[in-house]
């Protein structure tokens, strides 16, 4: 990784051997840190010692196993907001099941209506389009800002035209499919404007410090194995206390009500974050967050960073420059080809010699046997999938057609070549033999090779 600054830290080389040789066990070579982060040895340790400590009860109760899974879980409450740089009497923290979890909290309870519309951005992950849906059953209006350009950036004029109401605007930090990094001006911009903002970190958090004393978004989801790797089944939304006060929930469940009767049919909601949180909590995993969150800094976040953005420069540089014997390019990048504004995540298509596209199922097929753990497909972001291919508003909104049945046959009424794309995400214990046995596999597999698609199994993933 010559010439590449950032690359070298004896640190992080020793934390790999040591800590995830489980990544080394089976010879695979884990390329998908925007799917899931990778957990430390450490970790799943720590997890096992403090179950063995003691017993552990349901938290809803005043007995000493319940006392001590509460005791737990307000702690790993607390180091949640200082790992945000949070004000405690500013921001709350919701324990939830995942950062999709956290957006339907949002979705179902806020206050949509004629007077209070949805604003996405085109780039955005399913779980924030979803929003769409609360928004469309409660009669307000959506807006989408486009994604335009050559690098599939959203412009901002664009989203300063789009916010001129009142309501909700929701982005991502970091796109999951481009690596696009939006301003994160736009949450005051927004607010200015009369709106909440619900900013997506999923994709942008593992690697990138989010100081909320600096930028304030009213609501922040959380996976909490997308930045740790492990525990999966917790996520978080991390929300400003005002802004959740305005959320009205349209049901309860046990553990978020302070009274409730059967008969009178009254119920009184929890007055603080509990509210939000339905019925038991994962009061054994909770507690892994904390750890989890006091390795990471002790790994040394800005050492991964700049490991991240290393391994991504290298891996643009190589991508670019790789040809078939022709001179023409073997493989297409979406989104910017440089380090301007994008994080460690970088889609692109293979191209045959003739310059078509490489079906990504083929790729996904091939890549997993020769043991590359990679993401292929759209990633749950069609907005960004639509523009890579460059499908106009027009087009989309008269497909499918009704008698459309099968993913391929939608691919070819739309008129792209394939149902996704090839994505590689770099994270905490990336090494440049990892990036280089990609780039081997790239360039041995697909060089002056026109591939068969025969036997395709017609599937998109998002």
């Amino acid at each position: 990784m010559d010439g590449y600054a950032g690359y070298a830290n004896e640190r992080l080389d020793k934390l790999r051997a040591a800590e995830y040789a489980h990544l080394d066990a089976r010879g695979e070579v884990y390329l998908d840190y925007t799917g899931a982060g990778v957990y430390a040895d450490a970790q799943v340790r720590a997890h096992r010692d403090r179950l063995a400590r003691r017993a552990y009860g349901n938290p809803h109760s005043e007995n000493p196993a319940s006392a001590a899974s509460t005791e737990l879980v307000e702690s790993a409450r607390r180091a949640v907001l200082r790992f945000l740089h949070a004000d405690e009497d500013e921001y709350a923290v919701v324990f939830t099941a995942n950062a999709s979890a956290a957006c339907r909290l949002v979705g179902e309870a806020y206050p949509f209506g004629r007077r209070r519309e949805l604003v996405l951005t085109s780039d955005n992950h399913n779980s924030v389009n979803g929003l769409r849906e609360f928004a469309r059953r409660a009669g307000a209006r959506r807006r989408v800002v486009a994604i335009d350009g050559p690098e599939l950036r959203v412009p901002e004029q664009a989203v300063r035209r789009a916010l001129h109401r009142r309501g909700l605007f929701a982005f991502p930090a970091q796109s999951n499919f481009t690596g696009v990094q939006h301003p994160l001006r736009w949450v005051e911009q927004a607010h200015d404007a009369g709106y909440d903002v619900l900013l997506d970190v999923a994709a942008y958090l593992p690697v990138h410090e989010l100081d909320l004393r600096r930028v304030r978004p009213d609501f922040v989801p959380i996976s909490w194995y997308k930045v740790l790797g492990y525990p999966t089944g917790v996520g978080s939304l991390v929300a400003r206390r005002e802004a959740l006060a305005r959320l009205r929930r349209p049901w309860f469940a046990g553990g978020t009500v302070a009274a409730v009767s059967a008969g009178g049919e009254w119920h009184w909601m929890a007055p603080d974050e509990t509210a939000f949180e339905d019925g038991t909590l994962n009061f054994l995993g909770i507690p892994d967050v904390e750890f989890g969150l006091s390795w990471l800094a002790s790994a040394g976040r800005d050492a991964v960073r700049r490991r991240v953005r290393a391994l991504t420069a290298w891996l643009l540089d190589r991508l670019t420059a790789l040809r078939h014997t022709n001179g023409r390019p073997l493989a297409r990048i979406y989104g910017p080809a440089g380090l301007r504004d994008r994080g460690g995540t970088v889609a692109f298509n293979l191209l045959d010699p003739d310059g078509r596209i490489v079906d990504e199922r083929l790729v996904a097929a091939e890549a997993a046997a020769a043991g590359l753990a990679l993401r292929t497909g759209c990633f749950c972001n069609p907005g960004a999938g639509e523009a890579s291919y460059g499908l106009s508003r027009r087009l989309l909104r008269k497909a499918p057609h009704p008698r459309v049945r099968t993913v391929d046959a939608y691919l070819q009424q739309v008129g792209v070549p394939s149902g996704g794309a090839v994505r590689v995400s770099f994270g905490i214990a990336s090494t440049d033999a990892d990036a280089r046995r990609l780039l081997d596999f790239l360039t041995t597999s697909y060089r002056d090779r026109v591939p068969d698609p025969a036997g395709l199994t017609p599937r998109v993933r998002c």
